[in-house]
């Protein structure tokens, strides 16, 4: 399952002033890529649980940055899949100039996270209009009750 994608479509620029935080979650069994991906803008990813993903956890497209912090991330058994972040449709030579943080996060079962960019310019992010990360430690705690809900139609949920 592809989870969320933030950005309407490859070309719809005004997406760069988007800014989202995706927060306090646990992504889990069955789910393959884009928790997040995202088409330009601002992506702050704080103190959520990755215990399982098919061939990554978070993307993007189109020079989004990305400042992670606080998450926890076990890899999956295979070998091939152990990178957290994927850049989609860009070359080495364009996407390394897009920054994207890890800060604090915590990496198990060889799972690790490629940055990029300017990292000088990673706290000025981390600070602005940003949510205070808890230490990744707490990750287990903070996502707990998170999940879906079982909402009935016409009633309140």
């Amino acid at each position: 399952m592809q989870v969320m994608l933030f950005g309407a479509t490859n070309g719809y620029t005004r997406d760069e002033m988007m800014q989202i935080t995706v927060a306090f979650n646990h992504f889990d069994e069955g789910l393959i890529q884009r928790m997040p991906r995202c088409r330009y803008g601002f992506v702050h990813v704080v103190n959520n649980d990755y215990s399982h993903w098919h061939e990554y956890a978070i993307g993007g497209s189109y020079h989004p940055t990305i400042i992670s912090q606080g998450n926890r991330f076990i890899a999956p058994q295979n070998p091939f899949s152990k990178e957290v972040t994927r850049r989609v449709d860009a070359p080495e030579s364009e996407w390394n100039n897009w920054l994207w943080t890890t800060d604090n996060d915590l990496f198990f079962n060889g799972a690790f996270f490629v940055e990029s960019g300017d990292l000088k310019k990673k706290d000025s992010f981390a600070k602005r209009d940003s949510l205070v990360a808890k230490p990744a430690t707490f990750v287990e705690q903070l996502t707990r009750f998170s999940g879906a809900l079982h909402c009935i139609e016409n009633t309140p949920c």
